[in-house]
């Protein structure tokens, strides 16, 4: 028994020893929220100064107005090609290179050929088109000399019938084939001469859709090659386009087609002229950002795709907001503020938005009105003694 009254106590010493622990835990854990909340309680955003300090320092102060932004929006931007200057170039039917006549790097012009493919089934698409063309030209024949048999009494209207027929059906069946032959990119002139050779050659040629240089080139001679196969890739960059990001907040800035400029890191002392050709539909949810695209000319070549610099957008003419002298303004990491005007001596630290910079002045999206009164001069005083009077409160 005695035993059991010893355990039964020790096991009792336990919880209590546990218990005082926990409590001095929630007393350090609520202590600590206590003092944060009573720094923040006490957080110095108001300046007051005394008479003598008034009258030693040279303080300006200026009523917000709302007044005309200018200037340009300067948006990070990316040179991407002009996707009505870049084709890729592939065989229709299937088939085996027979010659390649460019390499990557070539400069080509709209149709000329870069390659020849040779298969069975261009060979029967010149056969059915050159087939259909014979039958056309024997049964237009036909038609047309029992059209004059008819006009000169000696004919029947049922041989002129049946001959308009057959000319009409080999019409139709030409056109169908003249059709074939120019979808899988031949031209008369390509097949002008098998008519007259005794073996059909099933040779295509394949001609650049586009003029520009060639930027990939994806077969050799003896390959086979699928409808599928991308043989060239070919890209015109005499325009090129810039996609740039604008804030959600500047997006009533940009009107219309405004020229642009476009600066690189590669071409630091160089501005590349350019039009906004598109601004998108739809704001990125995470950045709140909208896409921005200018269409620039490259007629030199120094521009490439992929490379990164800023876009400058001129902003709208129109375009009003809240402005204030720039030096009005202090920075302070990634914070913004001015000082309000409360009375002569006393002024309080207002956060604010800030947009557009130009000649000058600072465009303030949010955090003071119009018609209030900040200090446009001798802020960084006001901001020695804020600091001042946060430490001191530390203390």
């Amino acid at each position: 028994m005695l035993i059991k009254k010893l355990r039964t106590e020790f096991i009792a010493a336990i919880i209590f020893v546990a218990v005082i622990f926990v409590g001095c835990g929630d007393n350090k854990t609520e202590n600590t929220e206590s003092e944060m909340k009573e720094k923040e309680s006490h957080e110095v955003s108001e300046v007051v100064l005394s008479s003598e300090a008034r009258s030693k320092i040279d303080l300006a102060f200026d009523e917000v107005k709302e007044g005309t932004i200018s200037g340009m929006l300067k948006a990070p931007a990316k040179v991407i090609t002009n996707q009505d200057y870049e084709a890729q170039v592939s065989s229709l039917v299937q088939g085996r290179v027979l010659e390649v006549y460019v390499k990557e790097g070539d400069y080509v012009k709209e149709g000329q050929i870069l390659m020849h493919v040779e298969g069975l089934e261009i060979g029967e698409i010149i056969a059915d088109y050159l087939q259909a063309k014979a039958m056309l030209d024997f049964t237009k024949a036909a038609y047309e000399r029992q059209q004059t048999l008819l006009e000169q009494n000696v004919g029947s209207q049922k041989s002129f019938l049946d001959s308009k027929a057959e000319y009409e059906k080999a019409l139709a069946e030409y056109n169908a084939e003249d059709k074939r032959i120019h979808s899988i990119g031949l031209e008369h002139s390509d097949i002008e001469t098998s008519k007259d050779s005794e073996h059909i050659a099933g040779v295509l040629p394949i001609k650049a859709p586009i003029g520009g240089i060639i930027v990939e080139r994806n077969v050799v001679i003896g390959q086979l090659v699928e409808a599928n196969t991308t043989a060239f890739k070919i890209m015109n960059i005499s325009t090129l386009w810039a996609e740039g990001q604008i804030y959600e907040k500047d997006l009533t800035k940009v009107t219309g087609k405004p020229k642009v400029e476009f600066t690189t890191p590669a071409y630091p002392n160089e501005k590349f002229k350019g039009e906004v050709i598109l601004i998108g539909q739809t704001i990125d949810e995470h950045s709140r950002t909208i896409k921005v695209r200018a269409s620039l000319q490259n007629t030199n070549g120094k521009l490439k795709p992929n490379m990164f610099g800023e876009l400058f957008i001129p902003i709208s003419s129109n375009t009003k907001g809240i402005i204030v002298p720039t030096d009005a303004i202090v920075k302070e990491g990634n914070e913004s503020y001015v000082f309000v005007v409360e009375n002569d001596s006393t002024f309080s630290r207002r956060n604010v938005e800030t947009g557009i910079e130009f000649a000058g002045m600072r465009e303030v999206v949010s955090g003071i009105k119009k018609g209030e009164k900040i200090v446009t001069k001798g802020v960084f005083f006001l901001k020695s003694e804020l600091l001042k009077e946060t430490f001191g409160e530390e203390e």
